[in-house]
């Protein structure tokens, strides 16, 4: 793969600054809505049409709706007030309407609507003490002008300070300039779908001739999503066919492992046996394992990790895993450690707050290998972290780390490394496909054995003080709950306050039987607290929404979740897994404040009815769209632009297919249509993965 973006593209990747009329004040405000880039502008789609096409005389314009009326000025009405309008009157054969200005000058009104002239008028019709008026026109133009007026106007997403006619008109001069680039479809693929050139399908996706246009079934919008899809995964094949064929360490079965489940107090469940098959198969085959584990809440997903590690140390190898936060990072070693100790093993933790001598003596028992077992933040990927013979790599929460961080801990190997990347948010297939492509994956769908299901209660906030009382008694019998305050905003400040006057009213009540953690706090703090609640006094823990996932404290039996309709399906289904996680009975309670919106209530009922994380994922996907499932913000998911995953799921597997296909005859890209799809990637910016896979 060339390192240079095709001459072709220039163009389209020029700052939008470079547009006619977008000056320094206006791009900024553009960068907002679209982003920095001519392509930007290109690819924001209009996100509704104002429809013009009803033109009735005035006679048969019915109030309220959007009319288009061709009408000769008979006369102009200047106010005498300045808080009184300025009224112009116009006429046809059938009938009088006013056209209502505030605000505006009798030469420029004069200008616009000179009397005795005829004028294409578009608007909304209103009744105004028996009359009927339009109030400012969206536009007037002359009979030879009449081109001018789009009767099916695309609407584009604006922010403070920027309009809709500026907007259109960057918009326009970006569709203006688009090159005619090289097919890189399937020619009878396209020729099945009817799909247009890919200049012509976004030239009409701006051009929309009526309100179907816009609909995500329409043929431009279609043939659009599949060319982000087919970039999407031909970047991910690639990047997967280069990683097949990279060799990786043979590690075959030893005996730590089976040692290892010979300790637990529990046997391992059917799921787990069956991800531990596969990562086994994956550990012997002499090439690099590149495996997602996917498990609910409480499915067992640290076993699984813990005795793939066990099998590269029996190799003689190192094992490193890495999670996003100290707190998880230290609830992984509270499992692991103790049965690595009972097999004569040191598990080491590493984090940001290791410092100084102790520091060093972590760091050289790692590179002499003494620590067969390294567990640790973001902290492991620092240059100063070197391993002995690291060849097995667990990521946990992958979707807290960006891509770089997991390659750059993977390179530490010296003879190459197996991954194993965790999460416990269920994703629905089609987010799998786009965002986890690259990886085979493992699932663990049950729970261990003597975990009772939750029982949720959706609560209207008027019974507070009920829940409340319910509280009590569970606290005087020596339970422990959690109180997670309400999402106020993205806002981790204006939350924390929520929390801490929720922390203050339970505090009168329950005294120092109660605590604080929110994501503010240092990293021992927050440590303090968990212990607190963990082993020590406070048995009510009042967080913000930052909780962190993977927190196990299996005598927490109960969570209430305030003004739980705020709050996403995936991000209330985490916070229920807080509980459930001992042998005893749990209650979920979801606090909210009525009325229910349709979609709330829907989120509310689906986690009442269900306790299934894959279930529950693909009802969050129905209802809140694919952009906001797992948060476009977090690295390493695809951001779509053209594509919308629950309109266009029936893409996806087409655009896979075509992509392996593509990369099994043409690994180099180099045919004919090889070379467009090279220019497709780099349009898509999907450019960083090809480089990594050394195409051509």
């Amino acid at each position: 793969m060339a390192a240079m973006r095709p001459e072709i593209l220039f163009p389209l990747f020029r700052p939008i600054a470079s547009l006619k009329g977008v000056g320094p004040k206006i791009a900024p405000l553009m960068a907002k809505v679209a982003g920095e880039r001519v392509r930007d502008l290109a690819f924001l789609l209009p996100s509704g049409v104002v429809d013009r096409r009803y033109q009735p005389k005035i006679i048969d314009a019915e109030p309220g709706r959007l009319a288009t009326l061709r009408v000769r000025i008979v006369g102009h009405q200047p106010s005498q007030n300045r808080r009184q309008p300025y009224r112009v009157v116009a006429t046809d054969v059938t009938g009088e309407i006013a056209l209502v200005f505030f605000h505006a000058t009798r030469p420029y009104l004069e200008k616009l609507l000179p009397p005795g002239e005829e004028r294409l008028v578009s608007g909304m019709v209103e009744e105004y003490r028996g009359q009927l008026q339009i109030t400012h026109p969206d536009h007037i133009v002359s009979l030879e002008e009449v081109d001018d007026l789009p009767l099916v106007e695309p609407v584009y997403p604006l922010t403070a300070g920027l309009t809709a006619r500026t907007l259109r008109k960057a918009v326009d001069q970006a569709a203006a300039i688009l090159p005619e680039l090289p097919e890189w479809l399937n020619g009878p693929l396209q020729r099945q779908h009817g799909w247009p050139a890919w200049a012509d399908a976004l030239r009409a996706a701006h051009a929309p001739q009526s309100p179907e246009d816009l609909e995500p079934m329409a043929s431009a919008r279609r043939r659009l999503a599949y060319d982000e899809l087919l970039a999407n995964q031909l970047a991910l094949v690639l990047v997967r066919a280069k990683q097949k064929r990279r060799p990786g360490p043979v590690i075959p079965a030893g005996d730590l492992a089976a040692k290892a489940v010979d300790l637990l107090p529990f046997a391992l469940t059917g799921s787990q046996r069956q991800a531990l098959a596969e990562i086994g198969g994956d550990l012997a085959s002499g090439q690099r394992m590149q495996r997602l584990l996917q498990g609910d809440v409480g499915s067992g997903k640290t076993i699984v990790a813990l005795l793939a590690m066990l099998e590269a140390v029996a190799a003689g190898g190192q094992a490193a895993l890495m999670a996003p936060t100290e707190i998880l990072v230290r609830q992984h070693a509270e499992t692991i450690a103790p049965i690595a100790e009972q097999l004569g093993l040191k598990a080491v933790v590493l984090t940001g707050r290791d410092k100084g001598k102790a520091r060093d003596r972590l760091v050289e028992d790692i590179a002499n290998g003494l620590a067969p077992l390294v567990l640790g933040t973001h902290a492991l990927v620092q240059d100063s972290v070197q391993f002995h013979n690291l060849t097995l790599v667990v990521v946990d929460e992958q979707h807290r780390f960006g891509v770089d961080q997991r390659m750059v801990l993977t390179d530490k190997a010296r003879g190459g490394c197996h991954t194993l990347v965790m999460t416990a948010t269920p994703i629905p297939r089609t987010l799998m496909l786009t965002a986890y492509g690259d990886l085979d994956w493992s699932r663990l769908i049950e729970k261990p054995a003597g975990r009772k299901p939750v029982d949720t209660r959706v609560v209207p906030a008027n019974r507070l003080s009920d829940v409340v009382e319910g509280l009590e008694r569970r606290l005087a019998a020596g339970g422990k709950a959690y109180w997670v305050c309400p999402l106020v905003e993205e806002s981790e400040s204006v939350d924390l306050a929520a929390a801490e006057e929720r922390f203050a009213s339970l505090h009168a009540r329950f005294g120092d039987r109660i605590g604080l953690i929110h994501g503010r706090m240092r990293g021992a703090d927050k440590e303090a607290v968990m212990q607190a609640f963990t082993d020590g006094p406070v048995q009510l823990l009042v967080a913000t929404t930052v909780i962190e996932v993977g927190v196990n404290v299996p005598d927490a039996t109960i969570m209430v979740i305030e003004h739980a309709e705020r709050f996403g399906l995936a991000q209330l289904h985490q916070l229920r897994g807080r509980v459930g996680r001992g042998s005893e009975a749990s209650t979920c309670v979801l606090l909210y404040h009525p009325p229910l919106g349709v979609t709330a209530k829907a989120r509310l009922e689906t986690l009442r009815n269900t306790d299934d994380g894959f279930a529950i994922a693909e009802q969050d996907l129905k209802l809140r769209g694919a952009g906001e499932v797992l948060g476009t913000k977090q690295s390493g998911l695809p951001a779509f632009r053209l594509a919308d995953l629950e309109h266009h799921a029936d893409l996806l597997p087409i655009a896979r297919d075509d992509a392996r296909i593509i990369v099994e005859t043409d690994p180099d890209l180099a045919s004919e249509r090889g070379q467009a799809l090279r220019t497709l990637l780099y349009l898509f910016e999907q450019d960083a993965a090809v480089r990594y896979a050394k195409v051509g």
